[in-house]
């Protein structure tokens, strides 16, 4: 496992790179095409598997647990119940949906849109058991765990928890299959059939999330998988998602753009550009810094990359906060956690964007953090962001 996370994470930061120059390409020529344009199809067949691409890099970092998440307070009654009618659609006609939910479910704190992907995934997975047609429960339930369930569940910590259990009346496992269930790229499934990165994924979101899963099978007799996530205090955070998407925002403001990746640097300038920034355009912080002193006016941004040689987008954050008072920041980058963590930048407070990155997701990114609040230094600690 963790051969294969830092095999990922290596990876993840070029990859990234190059998706973010694909997807973005792609929003770029669909934004001035008409929509009757005939090669409008073609760019858009590019995107899916631009993304499909990307998709793939998240699992593969979901496993290792390296991705970046964005945890929040969350009730895994209404994460169920959301997806119950897309979930129907999923499995079938021939397969029953029951879901079993405790009406005083406590709550967790994970990434909302990773245990969507954790409820998905099983249930996908006890869809293909049941290749006939069948039943499948998702059960949710407080869980005290006790010191006998923790000696027999090694490394599960007793405490509080909230359990997500998929149970499905498949055609169940023997103990060899369950010795490998989590692995990445390990399937019972034929040849292009699937990944075997579905229930990998769900191992390292869990084990990501600070929780347990567990499976319990006998061929013939179906399978249920448990997870347990640690029970929380605290408000359920508002579902901004459910809301309208408002316009896409613009700007008049005066952007430094930091970036040694000339594909990615060249492809967020023309997106910033057509949205009304000014654009200045650097390759690495010596660059940057010299470019501040000729410009001699305002700048209102600086969207930096993370990793970058000679000196970080950290660093030269707090350089050009000393010649540039009040300048906000936002940092970038294809690189997983850990390394993001190493360079401060996960800290609260911090503005971070991950790639790839469409333009839309830029553009209202940058106008967020143009819009907070003034006095803020780079790097600062708020309880905003």
């Amino acid at each position: 496992m963790e051969t294969i996370g830092r095999l990922a994470s290596g990876l993840a930061h070029d990859f990234n790179n190059l998706l973010t120059a694909i997807l973005g390409q792609c929003d770029i020529l669909l934004r001035r095409l008409p929509e009757a344009e005939p090669a409008r199809k073609g760019i858009e067949e590019i995107r899916i598997a631009g993304e499909r691409a990307a998709g793939l890099t998240r699992q593969l970092l979901a496993y290792s647990r390296r991705q970046v998440l964005t945890p929040q307070v969350i009730d895994l009654n209404s994460s169920v119940t959301s997806m119950v009618p897309m979930l129907r659609r999923l499995i079938g006609e021939n397969i029953d949906l029951n879901p079993t939910l405790q009406t005083d479910l406590g709550h967790v704190e994970a990434d909302p849109s990773q245990i969507e992907q954790v409820i998905m995934n099983l249930v996908v997975n006890a869809r293909d058991s049941m290749p006939s047609g069948g039943r499948v429960v998702v059960e949710t339930s407080n869980a005290d765990l006790g010191e006998t369930f923790a000696k027999r569940h090694v490394p599960t910590r007793p405490g509080s928890y909230v359990m997500l259990a998929v149970s499905d009346t498949g055609i169940g496992m023997d103990k060899a299959t369950q010795a490998r269930i989590f692995e990445p790229f390990f399937t019972t499934k034929q040849l292009g059939k699937g990944t075997g990165l579905g229930l990998a994924t769900v191992y390292g979101i869990v084990k990501q999330s600070d929780g347990y899963i567990w499976v319990y099978s006998e061929p013939g007799m179906g399978s249920t998988f448990k997870v347990y996530l640690p029970r929380v205090d605290g408000e359920v955070s508002l579902d901004e998602a459910s809301e309208a998407a408002p316009p896409l925002p613009g700007g008049s403001e005066t952007v430094l753009l930091v970036e040694d990746d000339r594909r990615v640097r060249l492809l967020a300038s023309e997106m910033l550009q057509m949205n009304g920034y000014t654009v200045l355009e650097a390759r690495d912080g010596r660059d940057a810094l010299d470019l501040i002193r000729r410009h001699g006016q305002r700048i209102h941004l600086l969207l930096t990359d993370v990793v970058m040689p000679e000196m970080s987008g950290r660093q030269l954050a707090k350089w050009v906060a000393d010649i540039q008072p009040g300048i906000r920041v936002l940092y970038m980058s294809g690189y997983t956690d850990g390394v993001i963590a190493h360079h401060g930048v996960l800290d609260a407070g911090v503005a971070y964007l991950q790639k790839p990155f469409t333009a839309d997701f830029l553009a209202r990114k940058v106008r967020e953090v143009l819009d907070t609040s003034a006095g803020r230094r780079p790097g600062g600690r708020t309880k905003e962001a």
